[in-house]
């Protein structure tokens, strides 16, 4: 089943051409436990190079060997897609087909309206026919990754546009958005606005919502992998190490005809179109040297991951582990994170000896949802970015309540004195847009509350 990804503006470009990266890496990569036989080995790669990649003639025999990612690039400036196609070429490994890259000699200007009312419109036509000639070169088509910020113009505007037009054209498809969480410290002045105004016009059209927070992935390049400088290309690798942990080939442990397609995994994910968001935690994440001197068990591993969920911690270093099960706050709510449904993945050495009950305590999922069914679990006994055992917990719980709720204050107490309305409204954008915008929020907030 093949994967489609469109990246949509700077951010998404970027993380794009690292993703594609980190995958193909991860497929040539030489399994070291020995208990993986050849064969296996072979399955893994054929079917994760099915999936993002494809193979077609090139003008010249070292293209022709290339591997040509299932991607299309859209931006309303050129650089990033030039630099992005130009690293990739780099690699001697893979490449971005000719022809399926769009932009413009001009930006969105971090103005969400830009590029939801007048590039969006404008590229439109031009991109789903991009869209649509990737499509037909897959046997089968699983879906679409749309990888993109919340912050700026082009990811955000132009990317809702493009995701509701996407809809359109595939009614019966699965869509699912990978958006960046601005820093809270402000990268742009209007960011609040256009990540609620983003989210909102998301939740309509995308099957599922996967959210990086900046501030959780800067900790993380700090204080686990041993950065000392954080860079956006710091940034893009931990992201494309939580996707690619999730999206490489799995197999579910129930039922081993079932495989990790974004089908199945949403089936898992998302029981009730109410509750669309989901957020990745990853365990251990080092750097390489720190790596070489670690040994890592799987009840340790499991437990930290566990806590991580419980307390809603980022990751593993700094972990609360006051928070406990049925603890309720004075007023009666509960006071550890709850989930509507958990995905949790497992890969590299013993994996079959692994006891999963601690995930499947009716006391982590809602009254509503069964453990037996808000639990799915998947393996692969095939290593994953040097770590002999790594796990990933894809949930879908409360863990982003805190955050919508600061972004849409911050955002109406700004609509409130109109500050920089007019930016909006002046490329076609009514005010009734936004209080449209601010009452879905307030119940994708509420819905999740309730949890």
């Amino acid at each position: 089943m093949s994967i489609i990804t469109l990246q949509l503006g700077q951010c998404g470009n970027q993380i794009g051409g690292q993703l594609f990266q980190t995958l193909v890496d991860d497929i040539y990569a030489k399994p070291t436990q020995t208990q993986i036989s050849p064969t296996s080995n072979q399955e893994y790669k054929e079917q994760a190079l099915e999936t993002f990649f494809r193979f077609s003639p090139g003008i010249t025999d070292a293209e022709s060997e290339q591997l040509k990612a299932r991607a299309v690039m859209v931006d309303m400036e050129q650089k990033v897609i030039t630099q992005t196609c130009s690293d990739a070429r780099k690699s001697k490994k893979w490449m971005y087909a000719d022809g399926q890259q769009y932009y413009q000699k001009r930006g969105s200007g971090n103005n969400w309206a830009h590029g939801f009312c007048v590039h969006g419109p404008g590229c439109d036509e031009k991109v789903m026919e991009l869209i649509q000639r990737e499509a037909e070169k897959c046997d089968n088509l699983g879906g679409f990754l749309s990888l993109m910020s919340l912050a700026g113009g082009t990811g955000s505007g132009v990317g809702a546009h493009i995701t509701q037009s996407l809809r359109d054209e595939f009614p019966h498809s699965f869509i699912v958005n990978q958006v960046v969480w601005p820093y809270n410290t402000g990268e742009v002045i209007v960011q609040n606005y256009n990540a609620v105004l983003t989210l909102s016009h998301l939740y309509q059209t995308a099957d599922a919502i996967v959210l990086m927070e900046n501030d959780h992935l800067h900790k993380i390049c700090t204080q686990l992998m041993n950065v000392k400088k954080v860079s956006f290309r710091d940034i893009n690798k931990v992201i494309c190490h939580k996707l690619a942990s999730v999206l490489q080939p799995l197999t579910n442990s129930s039922s081993p005809n079932r495989q990790n397609h974004l089908g199945e995994m949403l089936e898992d994910l998302v029981p009730h179109p109410n509750y669309k968001l989901l957020t990745v935690k990853n365990i251990p994440q080092m750097s390489d040297r720190s790596l070489q001197f670690s040994t890592f068990q799987w009840p340790g591993l499991l437990k930290h991951l566990r806590q991580m969920l419980i307390a809603d911690a980022a990751m593993e270093e700094g972990i609360n582990w006051d928070v406990r099960l049925g603890e309720e706050t004075p007023r009666g709510s509960v006071k550890h994170n709850r989930s509507v449904s958990n995905m949790l993945v497992l890969r590299g050495k013993d994996i079959q000896t692994v006891n999963v009950s601690d995930f499947q305590e009716p006391q982590l999922y809602v009254p509503w949802v069964p453990p037996s069914i808000g639990l799915s679990v998947w393996r692969n006994s095939r290593t994953f970015n040097m770590y002999e055992k790594s796990a990933a917990l894809v949930t879908n719980s409360k863990s982003p309540v805190y955050h919508l709720n600061y972004i849409t204050e911050k955002a109406w107490n700004m609509f409130s004195s109109r500050a920089y309305v007019h930016q909006y409204t002046k490329h076609g954008l009514a005010e009734e847009d936004f209080v449209d915008s601010f009452a879905a929020m307030e119940q994708i907030i509420s819905n999740y509350n309730k949890l």
